[in-house]
């Protein structure tokens, strides 16, 4: 197999992911708030703290099909109702 054929080859593996998984983006703090304010009660998933030498709490929620995530260095807090659920780690693919 030549470098371009497994190229290839990954890149499709890729595109088969996203189209079962949806697309999943991260975005800084103020953009996941952003995308939260679009929904009128957004679901909120949220991991416990992870992290090994520094500590970080990872969110998530999805929006127009496509999964949206943020990492903070502090526990965010919503100023709005929205719906909560702790899980117990939400993973995110590396590229």
């Amino acid at each position: 197999m030549t470098h371009g054929t497994s190229s290839a080859a990954a890149a499709a593996a890729i595109a088969q992911a996203v189209k079962a998984m949806g697309a999943i983006v991260k975005v800084e703090e103020a953009g996941f708030h952003a995308i939260l304010a679009k929904s009128e009660l957004p679901l909120v998933l949220v991991a416990p703290p992870g992290g090994f030498l520094q500590k970080y709490y990872r969110y998530a929620t999805s929006f127009r099909g496509f999964i949206f995530y943020t990492d903070s260095k502090k526990p965010i807090t919503f100023g709005r109702m929205l719906d909560l659920v702790d899980v117990k780690y939400i993973g995110v693919p590396t590229m």
